[in-house]
């Protein structure tokens, strides 16, 4: 299974969220795999990996290598990485020439259903190419939603983009859920998020609600998933949470 995680909104915790719900299910014993289609490359910073000294999404997207190529493994057992690069910047130049371009990196994606029982894409924070081509190539989606206001304000427009793809390229693509994040129960707003998003997606919004939290913050300059970081702290508490419903709904 195959998902995308994505969100046009930056600052949501798309990549916490991308990284943590990967390394909480291979830890959980699962075959995972985290691709990072984000030219910002947090996500492999995250894991500790650089695509600069190594193949990367960009080769993949943008020279034809083999995604077995570009698979490196983590420091977390299970979860492999196809990092990304700033190289990856050249594709909004690059890829609108391609023939098939928004089915890019579904192709090249192919060999890792067969190897993988989890693979996520991290998106970059925008609805241009590179997320359609991660929205096509993916069977599910989730989306992470910031808790404050402005957040809601973009949500209309990323299922607009997420029915426009199934119309045209992937219509066997579908909606997990939304997720909660940086929920901070000392604000009024942000308990008013939470509930307009349950209200208008009640079968869409995740039971678990992430929140601010020190450690989730601290953990990708080490290197590591918050798991992994502080295993203890409410960020993992939730993301294990997460995992589960990510896992049951699946």
């Amino acid at each position: 299974m195959i998902y995308a995680v994505a969100n046009q909104k930056g600052g949501v915790g798309k990549t916490t969220t991308a990284v943590n719900l990967a390394a909480c299910l291979a830890e959980a014993g699962a075959s995972v795999l985290l691709v990072d289609v984000d030219p910002q490359a947090n996500a492999s910073g995250g894991l500790g990996v650089s695509g600069r000294d190594r193949p990367s999404i960009a080769d993949v997207l943008l020279d034809g290598v083999p995604v077995e190529e570009a698979i490196t493994a983590t420091a977390v057992p299970n979860l492999d990485l196809v990092p990304s690069s700033p190289d990856l910047a050249g594709a909004s130049v690059e890829l609108p020439g391609r023939e098939g371009r928004e089915r890019l990196l579904a192709r090249a994606l192919a060999p890792a259903r067969e190897r993988y029982r989890y693979v996520f894409l991290d998106c970059p924070p925008s609805l241009d190419l590179l997320t359609v081509n991660a929205l096509a190539a993916a069977d599910r989606l989730i989306v992470p939603v910031q808790c404050e206001y402005y957040a809601l304000e973009g949500l209309s427009r990323l299922m607009e983009t997420v029915a426009a793809v199934q119309a045209r390229v992937n219509p066997g693509l579908r909606v997990t859920g939304m997720l909660m994040t940086m929920h901070d129960a000392r604000t009024r707003v942000s308990g008013e998020v939470i509930g307009e998003v349950r209200r208008h997606f009640p079968e869409l919004a995740f039971r678990t609600v992430v929140p601010r939290n020190v450690r989730l913050a601290e953990a990708p300059s080490y290197g590591e998933p918050v798991i992994r970081y502080d295993p203890h702290c409410a960020g993992a508490d939730a993301y294990f949470e997460a995992a589960k419903e990510v896992a049951a709904r699946g």
